[in-house]
């Protein structure tokens, strides 16, 4: 699944299926590669919500399902994977991020797509304010 189709998704309680507002942006961990929260626009007056993954229920083409909370998780900072500038651990410039692919199961990302090619996950070194940092390519890596 892209990260540009899971914005503006509508997220969903179950049962009454109340919508609480849609998907704004996926924070990631890119140390670890994968997704750990969804930020969730619930409309120009209300604060933005943040659900922890692993409290999804389902994530679907069409919606996402939260399970019932507890209470609000303490969420990390947010920097947008979208966008970034992709920088190298030396500071050599590699691009730009269009999109990335997860795996919606298991929030793993597979593949940072740039403006300079395919980036694999193993790369990722780190998500800062300024770029996504990545560990310097060997030669069969197209970035």
């Amino acid at each position: 699944m892209l990260f540009s189709r899971v914005r503006g998704l509508p997220v969903l309680t179950p049962g009454d299926a109340e919508r609480l507002g849609v998907v704004r942006a996926l924070t990631v961990d890119a140390a670890h590669g994968r997704v750990t929260h969804v930020r969730i626009g619930r409309g120009r007056l209300r604060r933005e919500a943040v659900v922890a993954w692993d409290a999804l229920r389902a994530v679907g083409p069409d919606m996402l399902i939260v399970r019932p909370s507890g209470g609000p998780a303490g969420a990390p900072p947010h920097r947008d994977l979208l966008g970034s500038r992709v920088l190298t651990e030396c500071g050599e410039e590699r691009g730009t991020v269009l999109d990335a692919a997860f795996d919606p199961v298991t929030a793993r990302i597979g593949t940072v797509l740039t403006t300079s090619g395919e980036l694999p996950a193993g790369r990722l070194l780190g998500l800062g304010d300024h770029a996504l940092v990545i560990r310097t390519g060997h030669a069969h890596h197209r970035v």
